[in-house]
């Protein structure tokens, strides 16, 4: 190798690794480039009296079973039935129904009574001792049987509804 040819090979590989240190200095200090974020839902508003569709309805499902998965099966069969899927998890509440237990401060708001009848199973219901953002709070035990073949998917609502349904983006 000719001294000619080293020195070109040293000032090229100098010229790459300003270029290098030059550009990461400037990415490096440079601001970042922010948008303003997109609403990630669209509230929607059920008046009394009218209609609440399922797909308005999130349902959180909570595994107490020893069978695995079961609330990603049970999730995944509620949402063929429209609803909105939520948290999917093993239960941490004190609550261990044989069957289905329903966690709600009021057994009778139809978002409750919606989930609830989709259900083969009796339900049962006790007070929340775990937290969710939103939605209907389920949780299946070892006996769980499954859903109805033929579900309502609506029921009127006897009270006034807002419900956070996630916003399609363009």
């Amino acid at each position: 190798m000719t001294r000619a040819y080293q020195a070109l090979t040293l000032v090229v590989a100098a010229a790459i690794f300003a270029f290098g240190a030059l550009t990461g200095f400037r990415l490096l200090t440079s601001s970042a480039d922010t948008a303003d974020a997109a609403p990630t839902c669209t509230t929607k508003t059920v008046q009394k009296g009218q209609r609440l569709d399922s797909n308005l309805v999130t349902v959180n499902v909570f595994n107490a079973s020893n069978r695995a998965g079961l609330a990603n099966r049970v999730t995944i069969n509620l949402q063929t039935n429209g609803f909105l899927g939520g948290t999917i998890s093993n239960s941490e509440s004190a609550t261990k129904p044989s069957r289905v237990a329903i966690l709600t401060d009021d057994p009778r708001d139809p978002r409750v009574r919606l989930v609830a009848r989709q259900f083969k199973d009796k339900v049962t219901y006790r007070k929340p001792d775990i937290t969710v953002d939103s939605g209907v709070i389920v949780i299946v035990g070892d006996h769980y049987s499954g859903l109805h073949k033929k579900a309502p998917t609506r029921i009127t609502s006897d009270r006034e509804i807002s419900a956070c349904v996630p916003a399609v983006l363009p």
